[in-house]
């Protein structure tokens, strides 16, 4: 289990478990998510094609699919900004997200 802080040393969320990784993803639905940093526009295209030459079937959403938040702003207004997100990846039936390409 991990804990996120703030840099205040305030819960940001709650405790969740470390899920284990998949060995395989054909057949898996991959969203990316980006906070528009370091050149997420050319970084992620590589992965994902990189992803699919090796998981033919792996379905990959691109991050210009999801919304892009930046981290500015209060706690709360982050939390709200991550819930949004997390319902854009559910709704998309996501299995799996690639997100924090160098921040």
């Amino acid at each position: 289990m991990y804990e996120v802080l703030s840099p205040l040393g305030e819960p940001v969320v709650q405790a969740a478990r470390v899920v284990r990784r998949p060995s395989d993803l054909n057949g898996k639905t991959i969203g990316m998510v980006t906070n528009g940093a370091f050149r997420s526009d050319i970084i992620f295209p590589i992965v994902q094609e990189l992803l699919q030459k090796r998981f033919p079937d792996v379905r990959v959403i691109p991050f210009t699919e999801f919304p892009i938040h930046s981290l500015r702003g209060s706690t709360r207004d982050l939390l709200g900004r991550i819930e949004v997100t997390v319902a854009a990846l559910k709704k998309a039936g996501c299995d799996g997200v690639i997100t924090g390409v160098g921040a």
